[in-house]
């Protein structure tokens, strides 16, 4: 198995970051500068388009550090942020610019579900190799209990697949605003963890049956939808329950610090 090698460390506000890389992928990590051991792991996945640095997604990591004392992070998905992209990287990105600038409703669909898909197959078995690396950090390990911290768009249709395929994940957040494939429907249905899922009540792209239809499907006896104002690309995480992944780690019996 690869090592994680650290590349830099940085420090402000009480959060220490490192970013890494492990082979070919590229990543960021969070951590309580207080140096706190074994604290609870965090995942976050970031939107089509968009990188393990998004704005949004530091703003998020940084409050879980601080207000609750995790360890977070976020990897580039295949062919996004520092990542090389391959043919089909670029063929899908051509094809869904295409489709949005042509106003084709149902080839952006199409394009993007197909993509997503593939992303999805590259970047769960990725993600496990993360987590496994990570487990080797001592500050880390393998008794701390690990959360899928959300993600919207991309950020689920990887997520979906990788909390039904790992059972080291106990809890999750998702969020709408991405075209739901079979595939995922059907990872969906294999998921039994406590869940948090965002609906964006003005996503101008996906229909939002279809997105109903995920959150149905999920296997979950926990589960919550929490329905905001907001766009694709500006989704409003009002009215999260920022304590969901708190209580559901404490439950797994490793309360914050």
């Amino acid at each position: 198995m690869q090592s994680l090698h650290f590349t830099s460390k940085t420090s402000s506000d009480g959060v220490v970051e490192q970013e890494f890389v492990l082979g070919g992928i590229t990543g960021v990590l969070w951590s309580p500068e207080s140096g706190t051991d074994l604290s609870p792991l965090v995942l976050m996945g970031h939107g089509g388009g968009l990188h393990k640095k998004t704005p949004g997604l530091v703003a998020r990591a940084h409050e879980s550090v601080t207000n609750w004392g995790f360890t977070v992070v976020a990897i580039d998905a295949p062919g996004h942020g520092d990542r090389a992209r391959t043919a089909e990287d670029e063929q899908a990105r051509a094809d869904i610019h295409q489709a949005v600038t042509a106003g084709d409703t149902e080839r952006f669909a199409s394009v993007s579900m197909r993509y997503m898909d593939s992303l999805a197959e590259r970047g769960v078995p990725e993600w496990q190799a993360v987590l496994d690396a990570l487990q080797d950090v001592p500050a880390i390990g393998t008794g701390a209990p690990i959360g899928y911290g959300g993600g919207m768009s991309l950020g689920s249709a990887i997520g979906v697949p990788l909390v039904a395929a790992e059972p080291r994940i106990t809890a999750a957040v998702f969020g709408g605003g991405f075209f739901v494939s079979e595939a995922v429907l059907e990872a969906a249905k294999r998921i039994t963890v406590p869940i948090q899922f965002l609906l964006p009540l003005d996503e101008e792209y996906v229909d939002r049956g279809s997105v109903l239809a995920l959150f149905d499907a999920f296997a979950s006896k926990d589960k919550t939808l929490l329905a905001n104002p907001g766009t694709h690309r500006a989704m409003r995480w009002v009215g999260v329950d920022r304590e969901f992944l708190a209580r559901q780690f404490s439950r797994a019996g490793a309360a914050p610090v």
